[in-house]
């Protein structure tokens, strides 16, 4: 079995793993995130504030011990990204979004596998809204190419 096939069936398993979990913490639930967006119940918040916890741990860990990306034995390199023109509108746009259909980006492959037809409109939407996103910066690097 070659080294790109192993590593696809870990990212599977992965994934799958990862799916599983978000299932169980409630976060493939509309209720959950309807009640969160009213300041019903806070267990999806919860939730949201443990994986940014671990995400932290995870990075700061990476970093001091200086890790190799599995495949390409290539430093692992986390780089500050400069801010964009459009990034409010688009986070603003990103929480409409999620609050309209109850499901983050994250959610919505576990939601399908759930069995939740509106995780599949959601993701329709999310994949047009990528494409328009796509399209406009091709536009906007014709119109106004950077100098």
């Amino acid at each position: 079995m070659t080294m790109t096939k192993k590593v696809n069936i870990i990212a599977l398993g992965m994934g799958a793993l990862f799916g599983f979990l978000m299932s169980r913490a409630g976060a493939t639930t509309y209720d959950f995130h309807a009640k969160m967006f009213l300041f019903q119940d806070f267990q999806l918040m919860e939730v949201i504030a443990t994986a940014v916890i671990v995400a932290m741990l995870g990075v700061f860990t990476l970093k001091h011990f200086q890790v190799q990306a599995v495949v390409t034995k290539t430093p692992v390199d986390f780089v500050k990204k400069p801010y964009q023109q459009g990034l409010i509108l688009g986070a603003l746009l990103f929480g409409i979004g999620w609050g309209m259909t109850a499901a983050c980006p994250g959610t919505i492959p576990a939601m399908i596998a759930e069995g939740k037809i509106g995780a599949i409109f959601t993701f329709v939407g999310l994949l047009l809204g990528t494409m328009a996103y796509g399209i406009l910066q091709t536009y906007m690097q014709h119109e106004h190419p950077k100098s």
